[in-house]
């Protein structure tokens, strides 16, 4: 795991949607944690681990 991951997992479970931001920038990835994370902060750290650890 390089540096910028694991900055990037450390981003998603305290804010979600920026760890994904700042991995995808504004693409579909986003908007759906964004989405998740409205719902509930849980299920909008798990999305942004998956997709950031995938």
């Amino acid at each position: 795991m390089s540096t910028a991951t694991f900055i990037d997992v450390i981003l998603a479970i305290i804010l979600p949607p920026l760890g994904v931001f700042l991995k995808f920038g504004c693409q579909v990835e986003f908007w759906i944690c964004l989405v998740l994370t409205l719902l509930g902060y849980l299920p909008g750290i798990l999305y942004a681990l998956y997709v950031i650890l995938r």
